[in-house]
């Protein structure tokens, strides 16, 4: 994770800080009876505010390896996410990692518990595709100290101060919305994720950038939020069509958000790719199968992003060098779709 390597506290410092031998700080944090109550409690209260952490654990840290990684994902059952960890443990099994998996159902404390988790288990590093929840990154910033690098991938952090591994959004979306331009399309909507999420943002931007480009008026009312879930898409969608000039095109964040709107613009009688038409992002493998698919999809090549992300951690893992925050842009591709 970049940034330099934060040392745990040492006995030395709290001896020096309360100018006391470091031989009393140690007695007084083993509970020694020689020692008096109150330098106990001044040594045992400094020890907690400066993190001291017994030096075993410190050494254990650093001497042992455990030829395992730990994964965190918002969630096992979406294809996304099981391509990438076929990409994860492919690269894990090649050089003899095993790989622990965790879900953080996009809680922040379930996602907290689980870094906990795999800290004990003195995994030698971890991958995670945050929680659409995640804003403060303090439990992971928190694992330098214990050597543990971290990689993000999908859905990661603004900051290039971390490793990450994600797809080129701007690229993908510029790709999109060009697309849809050439098609005659000149108000079209998006149904982008929460508004904290990185590539919410990053969606937006790209699209007053293209707007602007073609010269033609920024409407921001043309841009929905929705929370992932089915009622929070229906949402969104019922906020776009019910402007005095609806879509005629939506983006739409992911292919699970896709198949709610289409539902929901078939729902008000809407027929998929002749009244509005849709294009998402991801390329499920069961868009295939759909009689209404979204018109295209942007692959995002979640296997190549599990991989990628993969090589990376074992890179800072096997570095005897801190090696400086990588990012990886993985480039999407437009598939079309022709419906049953």
């Amino acid at each position: 994770m970049g940034m330099t390597t934060k040392k745990l506290p040492t006995i030395k410092e709290i001896a020096k800080q309360l100018n006391i031998s470091v031989s009393t700080v140690s007695r007084a944090l083993h509970d020694h009876p020689s020692i008096g109550l109150r330098t106990k409690m001044r040594v045992q209260q400094l020890a907690k505010e400066m993190g001291y952490e017994p030096n075993q654990t410190a050494i254990f840290f650093k001497q042992r390896k455990t030829f395992t990684i730990g994964v965190i994902l918002p969630y096992l059952i979406e294809d996304f996410f099981a391509g990438a960890i076929s990409g994860i443990e492919a690269i894990a099994n090649e050089h003899k990692y095993n790989v622990l998996i965790g879900q953080s159902n996009d809680d922040v404390e379930r996602e907290k518990a689980i870094v906990t988790a795999f800290k004990n288990q003195r995994v030698d590093g971890i991958i995670v595709s945050l929680s659409k929840h995640t804003k403060n990154l303090d439990h992971f910033t928190a694992l330098e100290k214990y050597q543990i690098p971290v990689v993000f991938f999908d859905r990661v952090p603004s900051s290039n101060a971390f490793n990450k591994v994600a797809f080129d959004m701007p690229h993908g979306t510029h790709q999109a919305i060009s697309y849809l331009m050439e098609k005659g399309h000149r108000r079209i909507g998006i149904i982008n994720g929460p508004k904290e999420m990185k590539s919410s943002k990053e969606r937006t931007d790209t699209y007053m950038e293209v707007l602007q480009k073609k010269r033609l008026k920024i409407d921001m009312s043309l841009v929905a939020y929705c929370d992932l879930t089915k009622e929070g898409t229906a949402e969104a969608m019922e906020s776009l069509l019910s402007l005095k000039q609806p879509p005629t095109a939506i983006l739409a964040m992911n292919d699970y958000v896709v198949l709610d709107a289409i539902q929901y613009a078939r729902s008000k009688k809407l027929k998929n790719n002749k009244d509005i038409v849709f294009v998402s992002y991801a390329n499920l493998p069961i868009t295939q199968y759909l009689e209404n698919p979204p018109m295209a999809s942007l692959e995002q090549y979640p296997k190549k992003q599990g991989e990628k992300a993969a090589e990376l951690l074992l890179e800072q893992i096997n570095s005897e060098t801190e090696i400086s925050p990588r990012n990886i842009l993985i480039q999407g591709e437009m598939i079309f779709h022709k419906g049953k």
